[in-house]
């Protein structure tokens, strides 16, 4: 499923779940910063570490 059919889903819950994800991995990177540690995704099929101060560099970007 892409985002597009995930908010046109008939289950509300699964209509929620996108917003879910997006917050928790916002906290994630919160509390990566918080440790100092890092937090590991997958982009492109390629697994990559963002180390807490990459986090930070990011949210000073924005």
């Amino acid at each position: 499923m892409n985002k597009a059919d995930i908010s046109k889903a008939k289950n509300p819950d699964l209509r929620a779940s996108l917003a879910a994800l997006e917050r928790a991995a916002q906290s994630a990177r919160f509390v990566a910063m918080q440790t100092n540690t890092s937090v590991v995704l997958v982009e492109n099929g390629k697994m990559i570490k963002l180390t807490a101060e990459q986090l930070r560099q990011e949210v000073s970007k924005s």
